[in-house]
């Protein structure tokens, strides 16, 4: 991820409600919710929705497809995991160890986001 990118989606981070719904969609996996999920589970007017979901999709945060009449939205867990390894690649100057282990969270969490997109592509639940 190159800075530029990295700034965008910190930028749509930066806000509470817009931090809620990502949150909200990255404990939700790749399966992702339907919009009026969202809206319900986090007492957003619609209006207001829409406007923070179009913010983290333009930082590549969020994706959408359409299923019937719903609009699903779902973390975009590559984006998360660049914007992560972009934020620790050079944790304290080739001294990861003082970083208390958050290198390898980073790591581990990769693996588990990777596992569960491919669980989810072949139509299994993916929890944890």
């Amino acid at each position: 991820m190159d800075e530029t990118r990295a700034v965008l989606a910190l930028q749509a981070l930066a806000q509470e409600t817009r931090l809620a719904i990502f949150r909200l969609l990255v404990g939700a996996g790749p399966s992702g919710l339907p919009a009026g999920a969202i809206a319900e589970q986090l007492g957003v007017p619609p209006s207001t929705l829409s406007f923070h979901l179009k913010e983290l999709d333009r930082a590549s945060l969020v994706r959408s497809w359409r299923r019937a009449r719903q609009i699903f939205y779902t973390a975009e867990f590559e984006t998360m995991r660049r914007l992560l390894s972009f934020l620790t690649e050079e944790c304290c100057g080739g001294h990861p160890e003082i970083c208390g282990g958050l290198v390898q969270l980073v790591d581990q969490a990769s693996s588990r986001a990777a596992s569960c997109a491919s669980k989810a592509k072949i139509g299994e639940g993916c929890r944890g």
